[in-house]
């Protein structure tokens, strides 16, 4: 029988080298030997969802994930993975050859949860996934960095198709960017029984309080161009995280998990060192009060600093 599923999912983005991957977008340095003490502690938490993608180092995340869910049972582990459109063309246009080389890189015979990993063309590559779910290559379809009109739409061809739905979502999400609340988002996959996937939570550890602007980011990274220009404008912010923290034992890092769960999501939170999970693990029990939840959103936005990405369109 199958375990039952983490709420909370450890992301990959970081794992390995190359196009879009650890070394280019978080200025990291990570491969198997690393890694798998990594997997090991998780695993040993119960952390068994884990969620990745063709594009993160072209393939590199899922070759290392493959290798280290083949040392578990296929039942005691879930996979994630995506269908990226803008790289399509590498796989003939094909959501099923894109699907059967992630297959075979994580060593396994089906796949969670399928994503379409952002809405480029709902009506063109949704239809893809339905021969995948009627082979039993994929398990449960979602779709990324989709608002209400896309999901519904994505929605409406599956279930032409058959019994087959949307079982999640998963946007971008954090104290700095709510537009997935604002836009209805969240309230719609709670109404429909469709999970709500939230990530980048700690804003790619802009948010972890272990950033400042005298210890900035990674400079050559992605992610340190991104954020180290704003990081003082975060400070009263991760100042009132820290504090929060004191009270519970915990840290400005787990704050913002804790954030992320007591809005009902079901956060995924990048790791590359097994301090990552253990700090992750430690607070999967807790839930902030409503004034604290308050009392965060009030100083994320009067930072005026929006995160959204390059690949995001607004859901409002």
């Amino acid at each position: 029988m199958k375990k039952e599923m983490s709420q909370i999912a450890l992301g990959t983005w970081a794992w390995g080298a190359g196009a879009a991957g650890g070394d280019q977008v978080f200025g990291n340095s990570t491969d198997i030997d690393t890694l798998r003490p990594v997997f090991d502690t998780a695993m040993l938490h119960g952390l068994n969802l884990w969620d990745t993608a063709t594009a993160y180092g072209m393939g590199a995340s899922e070759d290392i994930l493959g290798t280290f869910a083949k040392t578990v049972r296929r039942d005691e582990i879930f996979l994630s993975t995506k269908f990226t459109p803008q790289i399509a063309q590498m796989y003939d246009n094909s959501v099923e050859k894109m699907a059967d080389a992630s297959l075979k890189r994580l060593g396994t015979d089906y796949i969670d949860v399928y994503w379409i990993h952002n809405p480029m063309d709902v009506e063109r590559w949704t239809p893809g996934l339905i021969p995948l779910l009627k082979s039993g290559k994929i398990r449960q379809v979602g779709v990324s960095n989709h608002n209400i009109e896309e999901i519904k739409r994505a929605n409406e061809i599956l279930k032409a198709a058959g019994d087959y739905r949307i079982s999640a979502v998963q946007n971008h999400f954090s104290l700095l960017y709510r537009s997935s609340e604002k836009g209805g988002v969240l309230d719609y996959c709670k109404e429909n029984g469709i999970k709500f996937w939230a990530y980048m939570v700690l804003e790619q550890g802009a948010l972890s309080g272990k950033y400042s602007k005298e210890n900035p980011l990674p400079a050559e990274s992605a992610r340190g161009r991104k954020y180290n220009p704003v990081l003082d404008k975060l400070q009263a912010l991760t100042d009132a995280m820290k504090e929060i923290g004191s009270r519970y034992g915990i840290s400005c890092s787990q704050v913002g998990l804790a954030w992320a769960l007591t809005k009902g999501t079901n956060p995924i939170i990048g790791a590359t060192k097994e301090r990552h999970v253990v700090e992750v693990a430690g607070a999967a029990d807790i839930r902030l009060t409503a004034e604290e939840v308050t009392r965060l959103e009030t100083l994320a936005d009067a930072t005026g600093v929006d995160t959204r990405g390059e690949w995001e369109h607004t859901m409002e």
